[in-house]
């Protein structure tokens, strides 16, 4: 039989979102979970193929606001709820979906597309590099104390229910998403994402915690929090599951911190998506018993290359040729002469020789800053063709801070 890919209708949203849970397991999301996607949903920009009636492939896109290296803030397609049905594997539905939405996000003039993988084999093959990390501690509270900056001591503290303080916290929120690559700006809707709390995902933990952290009466600061009892012989052992946590400056972060540290009965706190270079990390007196692990996060693809690489600034200037190679996305491939430092970048056509040659897969893991070409270049993923091309580049395209998803779509 053969199969349609269409975009998605709003009355086939279910069967379709139906489709994407039994590829992940088959276990349905709690109502409140399943009516914010449904809301979030962009319907022209989800596809889904069917075979006669039934949904047998899924994919979609949502509108981000994405900061690149710079502090600019640059459309970016959020590409999500992934899909093909086990009975269909292996008949080119996937490539025909990632096919349909490439050119689906170069026809909106998004020169970037952007996911979080479940299984990130899949998609180098489509143009994705991993591009930020994240850290995930299991912090032993008992036996790790905390520094404190000067200034901590004069951070206000109190609990307050997440609905009441939301507006104020998205506020602190927006402040920051342009002081660090990554970051989403998120758009209407997507605050409620913040405040998701369904009791079927706590397992034992309480609902969702919050405190804020207050200077001459303003929000700096807070944190985001579920609470796990746990009791053994030996007494409590409860732990802290630090869901979000931003503050305006190092004192009141401190503060936080310091706060989640001491909750009683509790011996444990976990941060499950934390920056690389999360300042937590040089405040406590034992790294080692913060048993930190790292993953990848976001997964960059650049859409259109020049104007990928014109929307950021560079570290320190930088004017080389990059040789592309970029299979799926003919229109990348080819000679791009970069020039550009602080204050901008421009990137045409050239034919020029080339002074590094790499694929699109892996300028998109470099773009963010977070990944170093010269690691790159050690693993044979890029060439230098030019004695000196890749030191300049490589520190052209770093970040002072490494870049972070703060959450997941």
């Amino acid at each position: 039989m053969t199969t349609e890919l269409r975009e998605l209708r709003q009355e086939d949203w279910d069967e379709y979102y139906g489709t994407l849970e039994l590829a992940f397991g088959g276990v349905a999301e709690a109502p409140e979970e399943h009516e914010l996607w449904n809301a979030l949903t962009e319907f022209d920009r989800f596809f889904g193929t069917w075979e006669g009636g039934t949904c047998v492939g899924t994919t979609g896109a949502f509108s981000f606001r994405l900061c690149v290296p710079g502090g600019s803030l640059v459309d970016a397609a959020g590409v999500t709820m992934v899909s093909v049905a086990a009975t269909h594997r292996r008949r080119g539905i996937l490539t025909s979906m990632m096919r349909r939405q490439l050119d689906d996000v170069r026809a909106k003039g998004e020169f970037l597309a952007v996911l979080t993988a479940s299984e990130p084999a899949i998609y180098g093959r489509f143009g994705y590099g991993a591009a930020t990390f994240a850290a995930k501690a299991e912090i032993d509270t008992s036996r790790v104390s905390l520094s404190a900056p000067p200034g901590t001591d004069d951070v206000g503290l109190r609990y307050a229910k997440p609905a009441d303080v939301h507006e104020a916290c998205e506020e602190l929120y927006a402040r920051r998403v342009s002081e660090r690559p990554g970051m989403l700006a998120r758009q209407p809707g997507w605050e409620r994402l913040g405040l998701l709390d369904p009791e079927s995902e706590r397992h034992g933990a309480s609902p969702l915690q919050c405190v804020v952290a207050e200077r001459d009466g303003e929000l700096v600061g807070y944190a985001r929090f579920q609470v796990k009892p746990d009791w053994d012989m030996a007494g409590p052992k409860g732990t802290v599951r630090l869901r979000d946590l931003e503050a305006d400056d190092p004192a009141a972060s401190a503060a936080l911190w310091r706060f989640l540290f001491g909750i009683d009965l509790t011996s444990t706190v976990e941060a499950h998506s934390r920056p690389t270079d999360d300042a937590v990390f040089h405040l406590v007196s034992d790294l080692r018993r913060c048993r930190i692990q790292v993953r990848d996060s976001l997964h960059v693809r650049l859409v259109e290359v020049a104007a990928a690489l014109e929307a950021r600034t560079y570290r320190t200037p930088v004017n080389v040729v990059l040789d592309v190679e970029d299979a799926f996305c003919s229109w990348n491939a080819g000679r791009w002469r970069l020039t550009g430092d602080l204050k901008g970048a421009t990137c045409e056509r050239t034919d020029d020789d080339a002074d590094l040659a790499l694929s699109v897969r892996d300028l998109g893991s470099a773009y963010l800053g977070g990944v170093s070409l010269t690691s790159l270049a050690a693993a044979g993923r890029v060439r230098e063709l030019r004695p000196g091309a890749l030191t300049e580049a490589a520190l052209a395209f770093g970040s002072d801070v490494a870049p972070w998803l703060p959450h997941g779509f």
